[in-house]
């Protein structure tokens, strides 16, 4: 009977050992993730009237959507302008006023989301400039408005 006391004794002791053993682990490691190596993509467009005249003005509407999984902020939309009418320069004939864009804050993308449909928009004006010379060349062109934002 006393043998069996001490078997049982010295596998308690050997099981105990074992755990402590077992529990007493340690281990160590590193992680790491790179950025983002753009600022992410807005798509901006811009609206506005057909049959524009010499002399008068049309408000133009522009919008910023954030088609990205990244927060982007937009303070302004700039424009340039051209036109498909053979020597037709559009920085003779055209001004256009500086955008105003009716919101600046950050366009957030949602948490565990792939896209967001945030848009923005902003205002401005084109206007046609009615020269002393003949605008016929004008009659029926195109004008192209090209954005970029901040």
């Amino acid at each position: 009977m006393r043998s069996i006391a001490l078997v049982a004794a010295a596998m308690l002791l050997v099981g105990g050992a074992g755990a402590y053993a077992y529990w007493s682990t340690t281990d160590s490691g590193t992680g790491a993730a790179a950025n983002a190596k753009s600022n992410g993509t807005l798509a901006l467009s811009a609206h506005l009237a057909d049959s524009l005249t010499p002399g008068a003005s049309v408000p133009v509407t522009y919008s910023a959507k954030n088609t990205g999984t990244s927060s982007l902020k937009v303070a302004t939309i700039s424009q340039t302008g051209t036109t498909d009418a053979p020597g037709c320069v559009f920085a003779d004939n055209f001004t256009i006023a500086p955008s105003v864009v009716s919101d600046t804050r950050v366009m957030r993308t949602p948490r565990n989301q792939t896209a967001v449909d945030v848009t923005i928009t902003g205002t401005s004006t084109l206007e046609f400039l009615d020269a002393p010379d003949d605008q016929d060349a004008w009659k029926g062109a195109t004008v192209t408005l090209t954005l970029t934002s901040n």
